[in-house]
């Protein structure tokens, strides 16, 4: 009986101990801001490509009592492309989920042979929250990028806030090229463009795959063809003097990069996907590829390597494609 009684008072002591334990927690209000404050949060996720933006959103306040802001800058190490600057108008979001703009100053100048954009104030404000757009330059490519963000307020004081180093990938872009069979249906990899058959005539070194659609059988429909490839592959097609390079292909589904898709999606190709790829013993050809397919392609010299996406496919024999190329 004593030892039941023992069990019996040690759950009850054991239960008292869990609930004292699971109470919530008081809330402690953060502590007001006392001077010059600034934080900085990077918006862009995925790879950072040559011509396309990194995006900041740089946050800066003074309490009123000490005075109010006056400009705000950026500096990156290394010069952003055309199209870099410093947002002069702030935001925030409303009810809805919409970000409001809120002209806060006058539009960014860019110093400092395009290291920096600087913002001047125009309206009084002890609060802001800027963006900072960088348009990744191509000079950039497999090096680092920092930034230095820092405000300036009436009472003489500066604050600053450092973001990187970010990896700037080693990879191009382009998007939305439009193939059409029999007429402009040759691409080049290296050029990253698409030609008819009298521009593919003058560079045939260039040229790395054929585009073509057959509607018979149902098998083949939309395909990426090397011009080395088997006559069976390329039916009723009369190649241009000189066309003759074997490409590598390997087809893929479910691999819809973000940045190919136009902004849908949450995928991403890196570099490290084009150097890991296995093409060994891959085809020189891809058929039966349908809208969101992708092709990774090994350029017969190994020079290149890149992934072809595939944004929209035509029944009358058409499709926009977009692609990343990598350089070995």
């Amino acid at each position: 009986m004593l030892y039941r009684n023992f069990n019996f008072f040690f759950l009850v002591w054991v239960l008292l101990t869990s609930l004292t334990a699971c109470q919530e927690e008081e809330y402690i209000l953060p502590e007001p801001i006392s001077q010059l404050t600034n934080d900085c949060l990077k918006r862009t996720i995925g790879p950072s490509i040559a011509s396309l933006p990194i995006e900041f959103a740089y946050a800066m306040a003074i309490p009123k009592s000490q005075g109010k802001l006056v400009s705000a800058q950026v500096e990156a190490s290394i010069p952003g492309g055309t199209g870099t600057y410093l947002e002069h108008r702030s935001y925030y979001t409303n009810s809805g989920g919409v970000d409001i703009p809120v002209t806060i100053g006058s539009p960014s100048t860019v110093v400092d042979a395009g290291k920096s954009s600087k913002v001047t104030f125009t309206v009084d404000t002890n609060a802001a929250t800027l963006r900072y757009y960088y348009i990744v330059p191509d000079e950039a490519k497999g090096q680092t990028v920092s930034f230095t963000f820092s405000v300036n307020s009436s009472d003489g004081k500066t604050a600053s806030y450092k973001m990187g180093p970010y990896n700037i990938s080693k990879m191009s872009i382009k998007k939305n090229l439009t193939v059409s069979n029999g007429t402009n249906a040759f691409i080049s990899i290296e050029d990253m463009a698409i030609y008819n058959a009298t521009s593919a005539a003058a560079i045939p070194d260039k040229i790395d795959l054929v585009y073509l659609y057959r509607a018979s059988p149902t098998s083949f429909t939309h395909g990426l063809v090397s011009p080395g490839a088997d006559a069976t592959f390329l039916p009723g097609v009369t190649l241009p003097s000189g066309l003759k390079k074997s490409t590598k292909l390997r087809k893929v589904f479910g691999l819809q990069d973000r940045n190919l898709a136009n902004l849908q999606f949450g995928i991403y190709v890196d570099d490290i996907d084009l150097t890991s790829v296995d093409m060994t013993d891959m085809p020189n050809y891809a058929i039966g590829l349908r809208a969101e397919a992708g092709v990774w392609v090994e350029t017969a010299d190994k020079k290149y390597r890149a992934y072809i996406y595939i944004n929209s496919v035509n029944a009358t024999g058409s499709a926009v494609i977009s692609m990343l190329r990598y350089t070995l």
